[in-house]
């Protein structure tokens, strides 16, 4: 893995880290290892990114600890930037449809709020 970034991963509110804060350790380490190769690799493997099907734009970082399976959902906001929304613990084989809902609502309200046709009231 290169150490320059290509990429870099922001958060959104305060989804992603309400998630991370709740997690062990170990599992912490492997959604920061995971991150860090979205952020430099140019072609991410499919296995730890993957586009959500049926959606304009939504993504899923994926993440595997200990027979585990993370899910991070995140877009882009311009080429190199990833927003990172979302993220929950999958249980199941399917990714629950509430899961993706949440995460593409929370997509359309960081667009509506950086548009620069929709700039932001001044507070």
């Amino acid at each position: 893995m290169t150490e320059q970034k290509i990429r870099t991963v922001i958060l959104y509110e305060h989804y992603f880290a309400d998630f991370f804060q709740k997690q062990r350790p170990k599992v912490k380490d492997k959604i920061l290892w995971t991150i860090r190769l979205v952020e430099r690799q140019e072609r991410i493997p499919e296995e730890y990114f993957k586009h959500i099907e049926n959606t304009k734009g939504l993504f899923e970082i994926r993440v595997q600890h200990g027979g585990n399976a993370f899910r991070i959902f995140c877009f882009f906001d311009s080429s190199r930037l990833v927003v990172l929304g979302n993220a929950f613990q999958k249980k199941t084989q399917k990714t629950p449809a509430h899961e993706i809902e949440r995460a593409l609502n929370i997509k359309a309200t960081y667009e509506k709020e950086n548009n620069p046709q929709n700039p932001r009231p001044l507070r």
